[in-house]
């Protein structure tokens, strides 16, 4: 194998503008990249949108200050060792032979099982595919997962067994130009993919846009003037509020009979189960009008281009699953899924997470999308990796889970995280940096110190999106090719060589490309056959700006749109899940508690490592802020701009108060991007949804009370 330990091994010089995507959400707006001559050190890179068909040539506020981040006085240029001194810089042979004889040693005394790896939905297709395959093959570990278990895997779920595909949207973005209704449920697309609403404006034109949120949000106020409704329920009550719509459409003759004989299977079984969801019983358990639910109901079945789309809030519960499965459910009855002209989708949040979970990041799956437990599947990857089936170790554990066994009797010993910070993003992160703490190896690969970052023992200062090359998946499910402007400063070296140049260390089998284009070459083969299927992709393809919509196989044009003809179970046809809802006390929370809700901000993106470092952004959110109804701060002798602590059993965070009408009166809302003592996840807790695993982030009981008093004028 070519030694590629060197400096900044496998990247090209500085390049001219570079044609590439933004480096935050699945939106993936396009905009091009122009490094200044080596001689100015004023701007490195200037951005400008460029013509795409999700973002149009507009950005975001973080899409358009991206390039700052690149230059940041925080980067980490060169590995890093934790000594008794602290962190102290190492040289790339030092830090993976230690990394290597350290793995070799735990493995030797503990297991294999004893390594594990934390991946990210940010990854690029290559290194999350490099990832899943170090960890099988270079490690022998079945311990491996990531971040998009706190993000999609509620809706990738409901995805897989109603239709037996899980693509975010299964239709171009461009599709909902010409709707006429959308229902949104539990995303606040104006705040976290700004460029998104352009696509909403003919529904907003016909007083068709549907926005379901306990706040309102920038999303919400879309509705205003006639653009639509919004629709504000409980917090934790969605499943609820979509058996509801569900018994509306079925008791009022609203369902598309004909497509559902045609279609699916399960339609009696899923009348039978929400009969009980009469429209008064909903209004006393989400607090929604009865005669805004019927409203609903008959303007989604109006037969004029309906789309409904889900996101994180009515996906990261407990019942995240069934919640997606209801509203999929909603979708089927009225005949949308598979039209052309109407459909289902969920919304991706990271920038790769549909493609991060089709390559074997998930502890459950090989490449393109195939089950890790499925011997045919084990067989056909394994004879692209050139090792014996049997190798491939089986399923491993979810995320919350893997967190779970850090440090612990039997469980993971040393950690692995590309990608993620966790102690800001899962779930009860007083208990991940207590795990992370006792590991006997903590290795982070980030390229800013990240508070994950700040308790290893190695840190590997690694290339950032506009230093390399690679691909990504859109929330579309369109493969786009990410393309390098700059080379990376000092040391910093692609994950791709990383992982290569470990594997070699700990004699792994198979061959470890380390070129991002040999990568995607291999990645493609893996897939072959499988789900999502990129056979017949490469990047010399993707850079002819090909609309490359997966499955993709060899000698195909790709699937913009999937469904059309045939769903993705054997028999063709779309499966009905009946599900329930458990029932929660309706009335006000006991001993004066607030549920708490977690979201996004515009400002900022996921843990808020990368846009906490941009100085524009950071001077426009530079703390969080605890969203209350006047009236309920009103009660706890709160007053705007206050400080509050927001507490629970686990934890306490120290916030301003930020009073506004858009919130309900039971209600508290908190950011998830800040760290320390204003981290949100210092409250929630790691109980999961048993089919997806996703943690309860959306639904937490706190208490609120005054911390000092500070007027409000200082405070603004």
């Amino acid at each position: 194998m070519t030694d590629t330990t060197g400096s900044g091994s496998g990247t090209k010089d500085a390049v001219a503008a570079a044609a590439t995507h933004c480096p935050y959400c699945a939106l993936q707006c396009a905009m091009t990249l122009t490094p200044a001559p080596a001689a100015e050190d004023g701007a490195p890179v200037t951005v400008a949108g460029r013509s795409f068909p999700t973002n149009r040539g507009g950005l975001c506020k973080k899409g358009w200050t991206s390039a700052e981040l690149l230059r940041t006085g925080g980067r980490i240029t060169t590995p890093l060792i934790r000594g008794a001194n602290g962190l102290a810089e190492a040289t790339w042979g030092e830090a993976l032979d230690l990394i290597a004889r350290r793995l070799i040693a735990l493995r030797e005394s503990h297991g294999a099982d004893a390594v594990g790896v934390f991946g990210g939905g940010g990854l690029t297709n290559e290194k999350a595919y490099l990832l899943g395959k170090f960890a099988r093959l270079a490690l022998g570990t079945s311990r491996i997962d990531y971040n998009g278990r706190f993000c999609m895997s509620s809706a990738a779920a409901a995805g897989n067994r109603a239709f037996g595909v899980d693509r975010g949207l299964p239709f171009p973005v461009t599709d909902l130009d010409d709707a006429h209704t959308i229902l949104l449920l539990g995303s606040n697309v104006a705040a976290t993919m700004p460029p998104f609403i352009g696509h909403l404006a003919g529904a907003r034109a016909s007083g068709g846009l549907i926005v379901v949120d306990p706040r309102r949000s920038q999303t919400a106020e879309l509705t205003a003037d006639g653009g639509g409704m919004h629709v504000q329920p409980a917090p934790g009550t969605d499943l609820v509020l979509l058996l509801g719509l569900l018994n509306i459409v079925i008791s009022e003759g609203l369902v598309d009979h004909d497509y559902v004989d045609r279609r699916t299977v399960g339609y009696e079984s899923l009348r039978r189960s929400v009969g009980r969801w009469w429209p008064e019983r909903v209004q006393e358990h989400t607090g929604v009008p009865a005669s805004q639910l019927r409203e609903v109901a008959r303007r989604l079945a109006n037969g004029r281009g309906t789309y409904i789309l889900t996101g994180r809030g009515v996906e990261q519960h407990v019942d995240g699953t069934d919640t997606a499965t209801a509203a999929i459910n909603l979708a089927l009855v009225l005949g949308l899924v598979g039209t052309g002209r109407s459909g289902y989708g969920t919304l991706t949040g990271q920038g790769n997470g549909q493609g991060g979970r089709e390559h074997g990041q998930k502890c459950d799956q090989l490449p393109g999308y195939r089950k890790i437990a499925d011997p045919r599947a084990r067989a056909a990857v394994a004879e692209v990796w050139g090792v014996d089936p049997a190798t491939i170790p089986g399923p491993g554990v979810p995320a919350v889970e893997l967190l779970g066994m850090l440090g612990a009797a039997g469980g993971v010993r040393a950690l692995l995280v590309h990608g993620a910070n966790v102690v800001v993003s899962g779930p009860d992160v007083t208990a991940i940096r207590a795990g992370l703490r006792s590991l006997d190896l903590l290795v982070v690969c980030d390229f800013v110190l990240s508070e994950t970052a700040e308790l290893a023992h190695v840190i590997l200062p690694v290339t950032q999106w506009a230093e390399e090359e690679g691909t990504m998946t859109s929330l579309e499910g369109r493969v786009i090719r990410r393309r390098q402007a700059l080379p990376p400063p000092g040391q910093a070296r692609s994950e791709l060589a990383i992982l290569a140049d470990l594997a070699d260390r700990l004699g792994a089998p198979s061959v470890w490309p380390a070129e991002p284009a040999a990568v995607f070459d291999e990645l493609a083969r893996a897939s072959a056959g499988g789900i999502a299927d990129y056979s017949g992709l490469s990047h010399a393809l993707l850079d002819t700006e090909v609309e490359a919509y997966w499955p993709y196989p060899a000698g195909s044009a790709g699937t913009p749109r999937l469904f059309l003809d045939r769903f993705g179970h054997d028999d063709d046809r779309a499966r009905l899940v009946a599900v329930s809802a458990v029932e929660r006390d309706p009335g006000a929370q006991r001993g004066g508690a607030l549920t708490l809700i977690t979201g996004r901000l515009l400002e900022h993106y996921q843990s808020g490592a990368q846009t906490r470092r941009v100085p524009e952004l950071l001077a426009a959110r530079p703390e969080v802020r605890a969203e209350l109804h006047p009236e309920t701060a009103a009660r706890l002798g709160i007053a705007h701009g206050d400080r509050v602590r927001i507490s629970n059993a686990r934890g306490d965070v120290s916030a301003r108060a930020d009073l506004t009408e858009g919130m309900r009166l039971d209600t508290v809302f908190l950011p998830f991007h800040f760290a320390g003592e204003q981290c949100a996840n210092l409250l929630t807790e790691s109980i999961v949804d048993p089919v997806s695993f996703m943690p309860e982030f959306k639904r937490t009981l706190v208490t609120v009370t005054t911390n000092e008093r500070q007027p409000a004028e200082r405070a603004r």
